[in-house]
C-alpha cells in the first residue's frame, strides 16, 4: 500500500513568490488527508494534479490566518463535483466557529456533509481504514495541535520453507496463517501463525508539527516516525525571537527529531526573512544535530516506504 507526502507549501506568516503557506497532504492508497490549509492551498493541489475531491479529512493545527485561510476555497471547490462522502474538519477550539461563519457570510453553496470536530483533549481524533490519527498539544500563542498518523500493526514476515516443513501445502492454508488463523495439518496437528511467521511489524508513522516553542513532550509523540515534518522557522541567532513568538529554530526541531529517534525530518514553515539561498543556514544548523534532515520544497513529493521494525507498544505522552 503506497503512502506519499506532498508538500503544498513551506512558508510561514505570508506567501511569497514560489513559497506558498505551510500545508502538507498525505496520500494513502488513494485517500487524501490534508494537514493545515493556508491561503492558496488549492493552487498547489492543482499544480500537483492531485484528486482534491478525494480529501476525506482536513486537520488544522491552530486558527492563525496563515494556516486556515485556504479552507473556504477548498469547501467551495468541493461543491463543484458530486460528493457522497462527508468532509471531516478536525482542529482545536474555534475551528467550528471559523468554518460556520465563513459559510454563512460568504453564502457558500455546499452540497455535501461537513463534520467538524473540535479537539478538547489529546489522543486519537480520527480512525480510518488501517490507521489512526493522534493529536497532541503544542506550545503556541493560541491553542495548537501536532498530529501523527499511525498505521495499524502488520503481520510478521511469512516463511514458506517453515510452512512446507510442517506439511502445510501452498494455497488457502498459507493465506489463513498470514491472516492470523490457526490451521490443521493433514495428520491432525495444529500449526499457529507464530510457527511460520516472524514477529508483528510496525506500520508507518508520520508526524506533523508546526507553530510551537520547544517542548520536550513533543518527542514522545512523534517517537520513531518514518517521516517527521517539523517547523524550523528561524536560525539559531534568532532563538530569543523564536521563544518570544513561540516558534522553533531549525536546531530545536533537530533536537526533537534526535530525541524521538525519527528516520528523517523535513523542515517547514520558513520565516519570510530568509531567501531561498539563506535557507541553507537552517539546514546546516539542523544537520549538525540530526544529520537525516532535509529542507522541504513547495510541490515536493516524498515516498514513505514500509520498514521492518518489530512492533512494540508505545507510550503516547
Amino acid at each position: 500500500m503506497t503512502m506519499e507526502a506532498f508538500i503544498l507549501g513551506t512558508g510561514g506568516m505570508m506567501p511569497l513568490p514560489g513559497r506558498s503557506l505551510t500545508s502538507v497532504l498525505l496520500r494513502r492508497e488513494g485517500e487524501l488527508l490534508l494537514f493545515d490549509c493556508g491561503e492558496g492551498t488549492q493552487v498547489s493541489i492543482r499544480r500537483l494534479n492531485l484528486r482534491w475531491k478525494k480529501i476525506s479529512v482536513i486537520f488544522i493545527s491552530h486558527t492563525h490566518a496563515d494556516h486556515v485561510t485556504g479552507i473556504p476555497g477548498i469547501l467551495m471547490l468541493s461543491s463543484q463535483v458530486e460528493r457522497e462522502e462527508p468532509l471531516y474538519i478536525i482542529g482545536p477550539p474555534n475551528i467550528k466557529e471559523y468554518i460556520e461563519q465563513n459559510c454563512r457570510i460568504l453564502e457558500m453553496y455546499i452540497n455535501y456533509k461537513i463534520i467538524i470536530k473540535e479537539i478538547r483533549n489529546p489522543g486519537i481524533v480520527y480512525e480510518g481504514d488501517g490507521y489512526k490519527v493522534r493529536a497532541f498539544w503544542l506550545c503556541h500563542s493560541r491553542p495548537c495541535m501536532g498530529y501523527t498518523i499511525e498505521e495499524d500493526i502488520r503481520p510478521g514476515v511469512f516463511y514458506p520453507e517453515k510452512a512446507r516443513s510442517l506439511n502445510i501445502p501452498m494455497g488457502p492454508l498459507w493465506a489463513r496463517l498470514q491472516n492470523g488463523d490457526k490451521v490443521n495439518t493433514g495428520n491432525g496437528s495444529v500449526v499457529c501463525p507464530g510457527d511460520v511467521m516472524g514477529p508483528a511489524r510496525k506500520g508507518r508513522k508520520v508526524g506533523f508539527v508546526t507553530d510551537t516553542a520547544y517542548k520536550p513532550g513533543i518527542s514522545g509523540n512523534v517517537k520513531g516516525a518514518d517521516l517527521f515534518i517539523c517547523e524550523g522557522m528561524f536560525a539559531e541567532e534568532m532563538e530569543k525571537d523564536a521563544f518570544e513568538k513561540k516558534h522553533l529554530t531549525s536546531r530545536q526541531a533537530a533536537l526533537i527529531a534526535k530525541e524521538a529517534g525519527v528516520k528523517k525530518m523535513g523542515i517547514i514553515h520558513y520565516s519570510p526573512r530568509y531567501s531561498y539561498k539563506e535557507l541553507t543556514i537552517l539546514l546546516k544548523e539542523a544537520k549538525a544535530v540530526f544529520p537525516d534532515t532535509f529542507l522541504t520544497k513547495d510541490c515536493q513529493s516524498i515516498i514513505i516506504p514500509y520498514g521492518e521494525t518489530p512492533y512494540e507498544e508505545e507510550n503516547h505522552g
